[in-house]
């Protein structure tokens, strides 16, 4: 019996002394929220990261957003896993009538220079067709998350197309 207890004693003092290696920052965990997605959660969602900095290439809010990496991270909260890079976008998706634009739809941009390739991501935060508004990461004058109407010239001349993704 004191045998039993001094192994199991041992093998507690044993395993405690180990400690769990941190998360590497670089690594992002979503956390699953619910099972069925709230369009008006998500943008409440993606509001708390309003005024984050701009920086290409990077999903982690602690450094900052690109377009694609501020709509990834925004959609992997709520388990949806959407491409990492806006060029994902051209083929994804039905492309959506103006009237039938909802908040939580994907706006899908040409690049500035380039109208053949996809360069630019937001997500709807107040439906209005043409009129919408929506939240993105900008890397214009804001360089920071904002909130931009669909209406402006800069927008209006780029606009590719809105997808609905979470419809399925």
């Amino acid at each position: 019996m004191r045998l039993y207890l001094f192994a199991a004693l041992s093998a507690l003092v044993l395993f405690s002394s180990f400690t769990l290696k941190k998360n590497d920052d670089s690594i992002i965990v979503y956390p699953k929220i619910q099972t069925e997605v709230n369009r008006d959660s998500i943008i409440e969602y993606a509001k708390k990261y309003l005024g984050t900095r701009y920086k290409y290439a990077s999903n982690n809010p602690k450094n900052g957003f690109d377009c694609s990496g501020f709509v990834s991270y925004v959609f992997g909260h709520y388990g949806i896993t959407l491409p990492r890079s806006s060029s994902g976008y051209k083929n994804l998706g039905k492309a959506l009538k103006p009237e039938d634009f909802k908040v939580g739809d994907v706006l899908v941009f040409y690049g500035y220079k380039d109208r053949t390739v996809v360069g630019h991501l937001g997500i709807i935060c107040e439906a209005n067709g043409m009129q919408s508004k929506f939240i993105h990461a900008s890397s214009g004058k804001a360089q920071q998350v904002t909130i931009t109407a669909l209406d402006t010239e800069h927008y209006t001349k780029r606009f590719y197309k809105c997808i609905d993704v979470l419809d399925k």
